[in-house]
């Protein structure tokens, strides 16, 4: 490659991660060839990996913070036109034959996250990639083998329903490619992954919770509109399981069970057990929004998936190779943030390629390398925090949305921190939801300020509590049969939670 030269960058997978890696790197001149193991995902019998197809996802600020990054206004524009804005969680709960509902708001100042279908995105991406001249598209390619000292990659091309030669071993043909580097989009089970870690020495993390999802969906009403709130995230929580229901562009809402192992093998025993656990821990559900026959045929028609949780270190090897999105970092879906956390990769990842002169039109083959391999190193110290700070939030937040969102003290907190940063914001308080889904702040950084808020309501707390006791015990002594030592205590909590409840 000679000076001025252009890059030619391999971006392997085509998920909504790698498109956005593909647009960033043709937006800076590179030639970029996109493999993709499976058919194109714009055709609708392609079968995606976890064999469902209308997963809803989650997108927030940071998502669409990277989406822009791209400089494609008309991207983002039509991906938000197919998105529900989504402006808080609505949770569902019922007792002695009566429903109830409870809204919670995301943010104090309205803002919102948007319920967005994957197809729907993935196939706004796919679609312009096909407009840049400098991006080519190979489905039904699979990575078999690389070499990052020698910078080239072998793929298998699969024409679905051809046979191998006559002849031949029965093998599928394999293609060399050549490359100066290449990007993992290629999701939790990498091959890219996989490959760069015969280079690499990298610390390797992988966990399956004890839990399984199925997905589920309430359709629209006779009248073609939504049966439940377009506007919110609803959530069903239970102790050990919740249901939980997004919006989707046709009124009907993508919803999905998650529960460990254990309570799945019992529903999977009868039709019964199935109806009254739904009946007894997720009122309203069916028959009212689900029917029990529509309910039983998807439980048992829609496979029931594991969830994976990935940590890994480095996220790249020389100059030649990096993994970006689930390939590096797969988090469970409890944050809504992996997609966007995937997406925010790569703006990370072209910041420090920009920062360090890789795309610097004077500086020949050996410089740029030599740069690639500071920006890569760069990405690695940084991003490999913060995917595990996402990962660790993704689980706590699990917690949180089964059981969490009743108690009291988690209703109290969240009532303080809401007021202090609406109406004290030079304070600089925020709840770690705001944080996370409207900033663009570090994830390991959010954690930590979200512990020193912690500490701080905890002292106060604690003072409050000592306070209204010293004063109940005073009025104890001075009247002691008139006035109950929790009688002042139960006045301040009573006062509070009324305040938060309404």
């Amino acid at each position: 490659m000679t000076s001025r030269a252009k890059q030619k960058v391999v971006v392997v997978g085509a998920g909504p991660v790698g498109s956005l890696a593909a647009l960033y790197a043709a937006a800076r001149g590179d030639d970029v060839e996109v493999y993709e193991l499976r058919g194109d995902l714009r055709i609708p019998s392609t079968v995606p990996l976890n064999f469902t197809k209308s997963i809803n996802l989650s997108l927030s600020h940071r998502g669409i913070t990277a989406i822009k990054g791209s400089k494609r206004e008309n991207v983002i524009r039509k991906i938000l036109q197919e998105a529900f804005p989504i402006y808080g969680r609505m949770i569902h709960g019922g007792g002695d034959g009566k429903l109830w509902e409870a809204p919670q708001a995301y943010d104090v100042h309205g803002r919102n996250n948007h319920s967005a279908d994957r197809g729907t995105l993935n196939n706004v991406l796919l679609d312009e990639l096909e407009r840049m001249p400098n991006i080519k598209l190979f489905f039904n390619h699979k990575l078999t083998g690389a070499d990052f000292r020698a910078n080239k990659a072998w793929f298998e091309r699969r024409i679905p329903g051809e046979a191998p030669l006559p002849g031949s071993s029965g093998r599928v043909p394999e293609i060399e490619v050549d490359f100066d580097y290449l990007i993992g989009a290629d999701g939790a089970h990498s091959a890219t992954r996989y490959h760069m870690m015969k280079f690499a020495r990298v610390n390797y993390e992988q966990e399956y919770i004890d839990t399984l999802w199925c997905e589920f969906r309430i359709p629209p009403s006779p009248q073609n509109d939504f049966l439940i709130s377009p506007s919110h995230l609803h959530i069903w929580p239970g102790k050990e399981f919740m249901f939980i229901a997004l919006p989707s562009v046709d009124k009907s809402f993508t919803c999905t069970l998650f529960a460990p192992a254990i309570h799945f093998a019992k529903l999977e025993r009868s039709t019964q057990d199935l109806l009254e656990f739904f009946g007894a821990h997720f009122p309203g559900v069916s028959p009212q929004l689900i029917s029990p026959n529509d309910l039983v045929e998807q439980f048992t028609t829609n496979p029931h998936l594991p969830l994976i949780s990935i940590k890994c270190k480095p996220h790249h090897y020389s100059s030649s190779v990096v993994i970006v999105g689930d390939a590096a970092h797969a988090v469970l879906p409890f944050y809504g943030q992996g997609l966007n956390a995937g997406l925010e990769d790569i703006q990370v990842l072209f910041e420090y390629l920009d920062a360090n002169g890789v795309y610097n039109p004077d500086a020949d083959q050996g410089a740029r390398a030599l740069a690639r391999q500071l920006a890569f190193q760069e990405y690695t110290d940084n991003r490999a925090a913060d995917a595990h700070a996402i990962n660790d939030l993704s689980r706590q937040n699990y917690v949180e949305m089964r059981q969490g969102i009743k108690q009291p003290l988690y209703r109290l907190r969240k009532y303080i921190e809401e007021a202090l940063y609406h109406y004290v914001p030079s304070l600089g308080w925020q709840t770690q939801y705001t944080r996370v889904s409207f900033s663009n702040q570090r994830y390991s950084e959010i954690i930590q300020v979200n512990r020193r808020q912690g500490r701080i309501l905890g002292a106060v707390f604690g003072s409050t509590i000592l306070s209204v006791l010293a004063i109940a015990g005073v009025l104890v002594w001075k009247q002691p049969t008139r006035v109950s030592p929790l009688a002042g205590l139960r006045e301040v909590s009573r006062g509070l939670l009324s305040k938060i409840s309404g």
